[in-house]
This record gives structure tokens, sequence and C-alpha cells, in this order.
């Protein structure tokens, strides 16, 4: 979303995603014509707050080596998507600034603001779209302010949806669209790609502990509500983009809920598949990862780190 210097240091980003009780550390490495490497993938529990652990991870994993990336938690963004302004490309942030101000409830007038384009089929008639992000000085300047202090420099700042739509891109079909639904501890979120751009989101309020915690009743009360989520996301998709075929849908889960895979399948009309990076993905290093519950876990970290140069 945010980028602030352009110069590398080791191939590949490094991610730092701190969370509830964590912070995942995600290396991977890009080449051109070869699967992406995830060179480390680590948690480490917060001890004992956010600063002090990273400052105690920088030392020891060398952080400062590597062009760094993070994520805005849910809640310290507004993602929005909104008509494309009619301006030059290097004017857009600023021409949509002042169409959040209603949106959010922070000073726009000193916000950082991101844009991505959604691309449209040469010839279609509807209006050109942006995602477009905001994010308060509020947020921005103490996250700033934490990674100076332990002296951590932030080459870019982004969000769980491009992170996720990272992470998506490696499993799509040629000129095929790609549903993707991740379920972690705190909520589901559910993405639609497309050659490599973010085409829709939406957020699921059931999480994969809710799933996992739930009795028999429960359980088949909050899977049906999940099919629900992704069969109005997938109807209205296909009225939005009708030159958009959707191949599949990939679903992570962290616990694992092998039967939600299962469940969907039969209730959605593309095939579902659970998320298995040894498929996209290479890493020779981290054995650990052969654990489809361990890569949804660190999903984010990992998409982060997928990032390009350049890329938003």
């Amino acid at each position: 979303m945010l980028s602030f210097r352009t110069e590398k240091l080791e191939k590949g980003w490094m991610a730092v995603v701190p969370s509830r009780d964590r912070i995942d550390l995600a290396h991977v490495r890009r080449e051109a014509g070869a699967r992406p490497e995830i060179c480390l993938l680590e948690s480490f529990r917060i001890e004992p707050d956010v600063p002090a652990s990273l400052n105690r991870l920088r030392v020891a994993k060398k952080l400062g080596s590597y062009s760094g990336t993070t994520l805005l938690a849910p809640g310290e963004y507004h993602l929005a998507q909104l008509e494309t302004p009619a301006v030059p490309v290097e004017e857009r942030a600023e021409a949509l600034r002042w169409r959040f101000k209603d949106m959010v409830d922070f000073p726009v007038d000193g916000a950082s603001i991101g844009v991505l384009d959604i691309p449209m089929e040469g010839g279609s008639t509807r209006q050109p779209m942006v995602y477009a992000v905001a994010a308060g000085q509020a947020v921005i300047a103490p996250l700033m302010q934490m990674y100076g202090a332990a002296k951590l420099h932030l080459d870019a700042i982004d969000i769980p949806e491009l992170a996720q739509r990272n992470v998506a891109a490696l499993f799509e079909t040629e000129n095929r669209g790609l549903a993707f639904l991740h379920l972690d501890e705190s909520g589901g979120l559910l993405t639609i790609t497309y050659r490599g751009e973010l085409y829709a989101v939406r957020k699921i309020e059931v999480s994969a502990a809710q799933l996992a915690d739930a009795d028999i009743d429960r359980r088949a009360q909050l899977q049906e509500r999940v099919m629900l989520e992704v069969q109005r996301t997938l109807d209205n998709f296909d009225r939005q983009y009708s030159f958009i075929s959707v191949a599949g849908m990939v679903v992570a889960t962290c616990p694992a809920i092998p039967e939600l895979q299962a469940y969907l399948a039969e209730n959605v009309y593309v095939p579902v598949q659970a998320m298995d990076l040894s498929a996209v993905c290479e890493f020779p290093s981290i054995p650990e990862l052969r654990d489809c519950a361990r890569q949804a876990q660190c999903l984010a970290a990992i998409g982060a780190a997928l990032r390009t140069p350049g890329a938003l």
C-alpha cells in the first residue's frame, strides 16, 4: 500500500507481522521463471510487548539486512471500491482523498492513501473502478515510531487483502478467476482475483476457532453462514464481471477444519480445494510448512512477503 524507499538489500521481502500474541516473520524470494521460495518462516511470542520483541528480533534475525514490510490490522484502515477519478494517475490518490471524508472517523487531510486498479476488459461500458485504501495519521505515525524505535526500516506498509491476493495469484488458472477463502482465529476473508489483480473482497464474521469449538449443530449453522456468504459473493461477482470465469476456490483454515472444504464443495458451483503451498512454492528448509494448518496460520505474513517491487 505505502512505499518508502526503493533500494534493496538481501533479495526478496521480509514481512514482520504482529498479531494478538505473536510476531510472524516471513522471507520470500521471487525470481523470474521460478516458483517463489519461502526462505524463512518463524513465529515468536510477544514478550513483554511488541516494541521490545521487535528490537530483540532485529538483532537475532538481522532484520536490518532485508527490505521490510508489515501489515495494518483490521480496523486500522478503510478499504473502499470507488469510481476511477478522471485525473492523471499521479493525481488519483489526492483526488480520492476527499471521497473518504464521509466514510471514515479520522481526518483525511493527513491520511495515507493508496490506490489499486481494477482492470476492465477492453470495450467494457462499465465505469472503471479502483480500490482505495485510507489510513489515518493516528495509525501510521505510531506504527512508524514503533518500528523506528526498534531500528527497523519499513519499506512498505500493506493490508491483509493484498497479502491474500498475492497468495491467491499463485493458484490461479491462466485467464480464469479464483476465489480464495481464509479463516483464522479472528474471522474470515474471501477474495476473488484474476490475472493477479484483486477484484472482490468480502469479510466473513465466522472464525476457524468458532468452527473448531462448536458442537455439531452450531458448526452446521456456521458452515451454512460461510457457504451463503460465498454464494452471494460469487453470484454478485458474476453479474459485475461477466468477462471473468471463476475456475475454483481455495480454502485455508487455522485451526484445520477439513469438513468445511467438503461442505463447500457440495454447495457451491465451483470446484473447491484446500490450500497447499507446496504446489506453488518452494520451502526446502522449512519442513513444518508441509502442514497446511501452519501455512494458513502464517498466510498473511507469507502473502506480505510475496509482494513484488513497486507493487501495491
